[in-house]
């Protein structure tokens, strides 16, 4: 059953094995996170999925990025410590 993660996010078994995606895309939101990540501009990430990712939805991933790693910061901390 898929779920619905935010306004432009979901998550369908059915679609990708349920990694989350751009609603109604097979275009994988870790994918984008990575152009992010690597400085890509906002511009050419849209250009480059042929605006089936808005700037919009690109914000939103981002925001959804944030909100997780706040919340599992300290995880990701103890275990680096960890290791």
């Amino acid at each position: 059953m898929a779920a619905t993660l935010s306004r432009f996010i979901v998550s369908d078994p059915a679609i990708c094995h349920g990694a989350p995606t751009f609603r109604g895309t097979r275009i994988l939101v870790a994918d984008v996170l990575e152009q992010v990540a690597s400085g890509m501009a906002w511009e050419s990430i849209i250009e480059e999925w042929r605006g089936a990712v808005s700037r919009e939805s690109l914000a939103e991933a981002v925001q959804l990025a944030r909100v997780s790693l706040l919340q599992h910061a300290d995880e990701l901390v103890v275990e680096r410590l960890a290791a």
